[in-house]
Order: C-alpha cells, then structure tokens, then sequence
C-alpha cells in the first residue's frame, strides 16, 4: 500500500493584539492569586505564564505599574458594580454598595495596594471623580449629608476605611478569633454605623454636644 501524503500542518491563527494582551493580564493576575500580591512578578515571568514572546509583553505594556494599572482594569471591567444605579442613591447607601463590591473584589484590593506601595503616580482610585461630586453636591442640596460637610473627604476617608478592611480583613478575623463570615457580618453592622454618624446633623465641630 502506497505511503499516504503527509497531511499539510495546520497553520496557527495569529493572536491579535487585543486577544495577547487579554492572555497577559489573565496570566498576571494568575501569578498574583498564586503567589500573593508581593511576591514581586516580572514582566518576563508574566509573558512566560501567557506563552508570548517576552519583547511582546514590554510592547504593549513598558512597565510593570503599567501592567498593574491595566490589570486592575481589567477586573474593575470583567466584575463592574452590579447596581450602577447606586448612583442615584444617598451617600450612606452608595457607601454601603461599594464596601460589598469591595469583599466580593479582594483580588482587586490587593492589587490596588500593590500599585500604590509600588509608587505608581499614575494609580486611581477614583476613576469617576467627576461623578462623585455632582452626587454629592446632591446629597448637600437634598440634606443627605449635613450644612458644611466635607462630602469628597469623606468619600475618600470611607473608601479608606474599606480598602484596607479587604486588605487586612484575613489577618484580622485570625487576631480576633472570628470566622470571615461572622467578621464581615460585625464590619459591615460597625460601617453602619460610622456611616450614621457621617450622615447625622449634630453639632458643629467645637460646639457641645449639650448646646
């Protein structure tokens, strides 16, 4: 019986760029989840994790912050905040959202605290800016939050609070003796109630309370 013609190798599909750059953040994001947020990855062993050629990985992305940079958007994008009508809702209520988007991201949060202590100028933690004060300027007009309030700083000083509660939270319920469950059940009740207390019209700083 004749040989067979050996059949032609099949010519692999070029990635395009989009689909490259996809691969790499999946990849960073791997290597992040695999060993911990400081483990300190390279761009080298990013492009290894991917399968693409190393050169690829410095074209499309220069550095590591821009890397970082783009894979925190990457999840901000494959994991948006499921009621973006959190918008119209008052302060206390948009606060309360983005603490639960926050423990349901703790990838994201890890991922943000890697950029910021890797000294990237080029970190935002408030993307929508613009939004968030025209949300506020609301709440003012609408006695969401008392005459005089400063309404930005307490959005950042809040967004602290829950960033670094994601952070440290598994470090906290092992100190504490809590499960994470019953941990984020008692945060979330204490968040309440600072947000209660942000909200609430009371006396002006250096007045008595009596008065």
């Amino acid at each position: 019986m004749p040989d067979q013609p050996a059949a032609a190798p099949t010519k692999r599909r070029r990635r395009t760029r989009q689909e490259t750059e996809a691969d790499l953040l999946d990849a960073a994001l791997r290597l992040l989840e695999r060993d911990g947020a400081l483990a300190g990855i390279t761009l080298r062993e990013v492009a290894k994790e991917a399968g693409v050629n190393h050169g690829q990985i410095y074209q499309y992305f220069g550095d590591r912050q821009t890397l970082l940079r783009a894979a925190i958007g990457r999840l901000i994008d494959t994991k948006v905040l499921s009621a973006q009508s959190h918008w119209d809702k008052p302060f206390a209520e948009r606060r309360r959202a983005m603490l639960q988007y926050a423990l349901e991201q703790p990838q994201l949060m890890r991922l943000e605290a890697l950029s910021a202590l890797d000294g990237d100028p080029e970190l935002s933690l408030f993307p929508e800016l613009d939004r968030t004060r025209q949300a506020l300027e609301r709440d003012l007009r609408e006695g969401e939050l008392p005459e005089g309030a400063d309404g930005l700083v307490m959005h950042a000083m809040t967004a602290a609070t829950y960033l670094g509660y994601c952070i440290f939270r598994e470090a906290i319920a092992r100190d504490l003796d809590l499960d994470l469950e019953e941990l984020d059940e008692r945060a979330s009740e204490v968040y309440d109630r600072m947000l209660e207390g942000l909200t609430t019209r009371g006396p002006r700083h250096g007045e008595p309370r009596g008065a």
